[in-house]
């Protein structure tokens, strides 16, 4: 007896390409933006407050000590002020959006959708790479609304065209950065509580850097942590080039800390999200 031939062509099984299911990814990452704007807003507002707090409330007194003071007193110290403090706002704008790469990373991992990528006929590191995009562009939307704050309240940048595009080159290199670290981090938790919490040292770090004083004014032992933290010569090289000044060894030192941890936080999310449940 013959045996019957199937019915109909034979399913053709489809390739997983990284480029295509990370930009679905992203597409999906994208939406959820859209979807919950109450954490965009919040990413966002806290930079915002914390510039409107140090420029309008202690910037007349910080501003003292800074060059660049007009002579009416406490305008001009504000004045000098404003263009001080705003690269550590800024780079606390991209602390406080990949925190909430962290919440999101979380969020999928309890929900289980996690879990579910993992079984389907996908590109695995496009669900990594699909949260790190989407906050990329996050973050840039972000950083354009903190800057435009700053100009409104008086921040005004020497910079010309080439120095704004190495500072935005520079700024998509730390948030990139970040980005992988805060995916490791949102693996790593429990919750979304505890992903909203593992880091916050990266919004902690500049103020205990060069972005709100001058290094020179603290004691010999925190004076010490500061310039060697990552984010002093981060916050100087923004400073920097928004102002037209020699930013010297800190950019080379910068983008050495970036690499580091970028790498580090590649390799470290991957890790985690190759580990069997």
């Amino acid at each position: 007896m013959n045996t019957p031939a199937l019915a109909g062509p034979v399913p053709v099984v489809r390739r997983p390409h990284p480029v295509r299911d990370s930009t679905t990814m992203l597409r999906r990452n994208l939406k959820r933006m859209l979807r919950y704007p109450s954490m965009t807003l919040m990413l966002v507002g806290m930079p915002v407050v914390f510039l409107l707090l140090f420029v309008y409330v202690f910037g007349g007194t910080l501003g003292n000590g800074l060059g660049g003071s007009a002579p009416d007193g406490a305008t001009g110290g504000r004045a000098a002020y404003v263009n001080y403090v705003t690269p550590a706002i800024i780079l606390m704008t991209i602390a406080a959006t990949v925190q909430g790469t962290a919440i999101s990373v979380a969020m999928d991992l309890t929900e289980g959708i996690i879990t579910r990528f993992r079984t389907m006929h996908i590109a695995r590191v496009s669900v990594l790479t699909g949260h790190v995009l989407g906050s990329v562009i996050q973050t840039v939307l972000s950083l354009a609304v903190v800057i435009g704050v700053a100009l409104l309240v008086g921040f005004r940048p020497t910079a010309g065209a080439v120095e704004w595009l190495a500072t935005a080159g520079f700024l998509v290199a730390v948030t990139v950065a970040l980005v992988w670290l805060a995916v490791a981090l949102g693996q790593i938790s429990e919750s979304v509580e505890t992903a909203s919490n593992l880091p916050m040292p990266l919004i902690l770090l500049p103020f205990l850097g060069s972005g709100f004083v001058p290094t020179d004014s603290m004691p010999a032992g925190l004076r010490w942590f500061a310039e060697y933290q990552p984010f002093t010569p981060i916050i100087e090289t923004v400073r920097g080039l928004l102002t037209d000044e020699p930013v010297g060894n800190n950019a080379w030192i910068a983008l050495g800390w970036c690499a580091v941890i970028a790498i580090g936080g590649y390799l470290w999310s991957r890790r985690l999200f190759n580990r069997e449940a």
